[in-house]
């Protein structure tokens, strides 16, 4: 906070208080107050100022003013100086130097401090043989396995908790020693939600992985966050019952609901915010919140399940998560088609949805895609924009959906409609679908991804695959293109080679104007794969500042330490 702005807070008594200082006590208060982060509140630099030095002699009027109005005028030039620069644009804030508005840096710079050897006890006393302080651990656990995001820093320690209460121990002591903590699930983040900025203590939470009640009357599950997805719909295989929810292979359910996931089968069953009934969670201050109960729904106060959901470990530790379940499908058919252009095959994804038919899943794959999948996989699929489709329900239902889908494939210039209801066959679709990332790495093993993720209007879904595969076309770098079609969720595939800095740029230059392209049709910059440290940059522009700022607000109330998470989600230049 500038010194105008904190200045106007003191009322006139506090004001002739603090004049009676001496002048000497007076500048040393200054300096303490310019040094000060801007996190401290108005009431503990009021406080510090009157009691500074407990001077008692008292000054004229005349010399006691001259040292205030200088200052009070040195506050002002600031202000006027930096009129459009917050003052926690400063490294002084807490470490971080990226991610503001116009950033392109990709290296994320921190303060690294020296972790105290009295928490280091408090951790070996908690967790026991279940820690770590070797550094190919620590760098393993500071370097995402899917994203080219880095830091200049690692933690320092690893520990992994086996129960809530371990969590709940650790985060209190990381607070009161101000050292962060960086809560680590499945590591198939792409935004650089992992990264250690300022060091500190990574918690992987991948220990905490068992199924604590599954209600299949109710068809809910309670579960510890550590548990991948895949895992959990093997356990509920034999009752009929699956999660619907399916990003990358490897990705656990505390993440899921850290980065507010989905997946291809949102347009059926919604995205996480949806299918989760409740947490627990740890605060910054070691407290464990329970966020509801396994009702379906409730009114009962602020929602801070959705509150938590997304937050991205900024503001908790996910412990436990009451999951909505969904009865295993009767029987499904998938279903595949060829068009000329993208343009084509997103007429036919938005034609479908307003046709009113519940398809389950609707892929689209651009030509690139198609030849990477061939590559990779030794396939012969026809080398063109493709649709993949999912129809679920009773036999009959399915098959009736399947033929009407085929209508529209043939009114919108689609050819090669093909389907399947044998089950290996139908696997053998969605993994091909699933494994998309590394079967375009084989195109250029050596290469990095960039991967935007905007998602926008259902209406505006093929304009803007348009404009952007004239942006891709005119590019250099290899670039493919998939989209969860039926919600509007387009993902390109950037690929390039990290040891030539031109080509990071180029495909910075073309992530960055299809997320303009998305947020001039009232899209967003991400759809499911959340902030971290590699979106930041674009949410004053979708947001505007006064979102920003209310998330700072609730993020100093929660965490006033600043230890969840730092650097991630909310810029640097924001300020309140």
């Amino acid at each position: 906070m500038a010194f105008p702005s904190w200045f106007t807070r003191f009322s006139s008594k506090q004001i002739y208080r603090s004049i009676r200082t001496t002048t000497s006590s007076f500048n040393k208060t200054y300096s303490y107050i310019s040094q000060t982060p801007s996190t401290s509140s108005s009431t503990s630099i009021t406080e510090k100022i009157i009691s500074t030095e407990g001077n008692k002699h008292y000054f004229s009027w005349s010399s006691s003013l001259l040292p205030l109005a200088l200052a009070f005028s040195a506050g002002l030039f600031s202000l006027d100086s930096q009129r459009n620069i917050s003052v926690c644009d400063s490294n002084v804030t807490d470490g971080v130097r990226y991610g503001g508005k116009g950033s392109t840096e990709h290296v994320v710079g921190g303060n690294s401090k020296e972790i105290p050897q009295e928490l280091i006890k408090e951790l070996e006393s908690i967790c026991q043989d279940n820690m770590t302080r070797d550094y190919e651990e620590r760098y393993f656990h500071g370097k995402p396995q899917n994203s080219f995001h880095k830091a200049l820093n690692i933690p320092d320690i690893v520990v992994f908790p086996r129960s809530e209460e371990e969590v709940s121990k650790i985060v209190a002591s990381c607070n009161n020693h101000k050292v962060p903590i960086i809560p680590y699930g499945g590591a198939t983040s792409i935004e650089g939600h992992t990264l250690s900025p300022n060091g500190g203590v990574c918690i992987d939470m991948t220990l905490m992985k068992n199924v604590k009640s599954l209600n299949i009357e109710d068809m809910d599950v309670v579960v510890e966050p550590g548990i991948g997805w895949m895992e959990l719909n093997e356990y509920l295989e034999p009752y009929g019952l699956f999660f619907p929810l399916d990003p990358g292979p490897g990705a656990t359910i505390g993440g899921m609901c850290a980065t507010r996931c989905s997946g291809s089968l949102a347009v059926r069953y919604g995205t996480m915010r949806d299918n989760v009934i409740s947490l627990k969670v740890v605060l910054a201050n070691g407290d464990v919140v329970k966020t509801g109960n396994r009702a379906r729904k409730s009114a009962a106060g602020y929602d801070l399940t959705r509150l938590i959901i997304g937050s991205e470990g900024t503001l908790g530790v996910i412990t436990e998560v009451t999951l909505k379940l969904q009865k295993i499908p009767q029987h499904s058919v998938v279903a595949m088609c060829n068009f000329p252009t993208v343009k084509d095959a997103a007429d036919v994804a938005i034609a479908t949805m307003l046709s009113g038919i519940q398809v389950s899943r609707v892929e689209l794959l651009d030509e690139v895609q198609v030849k990477a999948i061939n590559l990779a996989n030794g396939k012969n699929l026809p080398e063109l924009p493709t649709l993949m489709f999912e129809f679920i329900g009773t036999e009959a239902y399915s098959r009736e959906q399947t033929l009407i889908v085929q209508k529209l494939v043939s009114e919108h210039n689609g050819s090669d409609f093909v389907f399947s209801e044998e089950p290996e066959a139908k696997k053998e679709l969605w993994k091909i679908r699933k494994e998309a990332l590394w079967a375009l790495f084989a195109m250029e093993p050596d290469f990095e991804a960039m991967i935007s993720d905007v998602c926008v209007p259902l209406s505006r879904l093929a304009e803007l695959i348009s404009l952007s595969k004239k942006e891709i076309d005119a590019s250099p770098l290899v670039c493919t293109v998939i989209a969860h079609a039926g919600d509007g969720n387009m993902h390109a595939l950037i690929l390039f080679d990290p040891d030539k800095e031109e080509q990071r740029q180029e495909a910075e230059k073309l992530n960055q104007l299809m997320v303009y392209n998305a947020l001039e049709m009232q899209g967003t910059c991400t759809g499911e794969h959340g902030v971290g440290t590699g979106k930041m940059k674009y949410l004053e522009k979708e947001l505007g500042i006064e979102a920003l700022q209310t998330m700072k607000k609730i993020k100093s109330v929660l965490d006033p330490n600043n230890i969840m998470n730092p650097g991630k989600i909310i810029p640097p230049h924001v300020c309140f």
